[in-house]
């Protein structure tokens, strides 16, 4: 008798237990580690998923990546920088996951975009904004695919500069996202227009603005014009206050994300009309790209998509075209493969730039307009990201040299 043989299945079985051997039809598929704020950011986020399960049904309809379907492994991060590290950190060890993706507020993409570079997992931040996940925090494990703050405060600088007001009030959340679009806004429009002061900044703490107090700041200063970068419920409650106060009338107001329908649509009849805005309309885009999207985005779910549906859906669709470029998962050869990644989007075609790994997909920019009882957007363009992103040149001296 062999008496070697139970040790063996004893210790077989200790290491399944483990999760040190897996069973044979894990390696059949390609694992994808996925993390978000779905708790406390569902009106972007609930539409992002619903993007991303779309894109992920696409690809493994079609027979997967490298003949192996595609797993997403999600885990929520609470909307805490070190929740989100401790999960990364799980799906990599746990799951075993070597690609990452997602992120929605820009200090919790900055933890996991250092995670990442400590860490050289592969890293898809689909959604936060600030500059420094590609330019001075920037490492090499780590591409973005919405436009930084950067990218959408220049698509507003033209109508901003065009309107020839001189005092300029601003009012942003109190953390990374509304601080980088603030700076970013003060030092391209002082460059436009050097004649432009600044007489207010409002930087309430995200998700508890005292709108009452924000709007009689703003009047108190008594701007020519109002550059907001609040979002989600902060916005409503700014957007309803100041409308009751009078506050926008008369006043230019250029802000971004307002034009998203997840913001937009909760203020119903109470929409700003006549502000200038970053955005999606949705319903008004008529390319074959994008109504084929919507279509398929509908049959799915029943309604209508969101511009968090289009992220995770060019997030997931990212991922998919990069690794079958790359021809393996392996993470070196991945971050290879994405730089000069071209595909297309509903949006239209976009790569991701080699020199910072920043994604050339643009957003539209137009004003709020009253149709049905509720806002939309109105004598909207599509801005391409590539138009308003710094030359090579100029990463350089953003980007540390390290990050490539």
């Amino acid at each position: 008798m062999n008496t070697m043989r139970p040790v063996l299945y004893l210790a077989m079985a200790g290491a399944f237990a483990l999760g040190l051997i897996r069973p044979a039809d894990a390696q059949n598929t390609i694992k994808i580690g996925e993390l978000n704020s779905y708790k406390i950011q569902p009106q972007f986020l609930d539409p992002y998923k619903k993007g991303w399960e779309m894109a992920v049904d696409e690809v493994n309809a079609k027979g997967g990546v490298l003949g192996k379907k595609l797993e997403v492994i999600s885990r929520d991060d609470g909307g805490n920088p070190g929740d989100a590290v401790r999960a990364a950190d799980e799906l990599v060890t746990r799951e075993g996951v070597n690609i990452i993706a997602g992120t929605f507020l820009s200090h919790i993409g900055l933890a996991v975009t250092n995670f990442a570079g400590q860490k050289k997992v592969f890293f898809l931040a689909a959604e936060p904004l600030t500059d420094k996940i590609t330019w001075q925090n920037g490492n090499r494990y780590t591409f973005r695919l919405r436009p930084s703050t950067y990218m959408q405060v220049a698509m507003l600088i033209p109508d901003a500069a065009a309107a020839k007001k001189k005092r300029w009030a601003l009012v942003y959340p109190n953390f990374e996202y509304g601080q980088s679009a603030a700076e970013n806004f003060k030092a391209m429009l002082k460059k436009a227009q050097p004649d432009v002061e600044f007489v207010t900044e409002q930087a309430p703490p995200l998700g508890k603005v005292d709108a009452g107090a924000v709007v009689q700041a703003l009047d108190d200063a008594k701007p020519d014009a109002i550059f907001n970068v609040l979002f989600g419920a902060d916005l409503s409650k700014l957007v309803r206050e100041g409308n009751t106060r009078g506050v926008f009338k008369n006043r230019t107001v250029v802000s971004l994300l307002t034009g998203e329908p997840e913001y937009l649509d909760p203020l119903k009849d109470e929409s700003p009309v006549g502000w200038i805005v970053t955005g999606y309309p949705w319903d008004k885009i008529k390319t074959p790209a994008h109504t084929a999207f919507v279509d398929a985005y509908k049959k799915k779910f029943n309604d209508y998509p969101r511009l968090g549906s289009i992220v995770g859906y060019a997030t997931f669709k990212s991922l998919a075209a990069g690794i079958a470029k790359a021809g393996s998962t392996d993470t070196e050869k991945l971050v290879e493969a994405f730089k000069g990644l071209k595909l297309d989007s509903p949006f239209g075609p976009f790569e991701y730039r080699a020199s910072d790994h920043q994604a050339t997909m643009g957003a539209y920019v137009g004003k709020i307009a009253m149709e049905g009882g509720k806002g939309t957007m109105v004598d909207f363009k599509y801005v391409d990201g590539k138009d308003v992103l710094p030359g090579p040149e100029e990463v350089k001296k953003l980007r540390p040299a390290s990050a490539n």
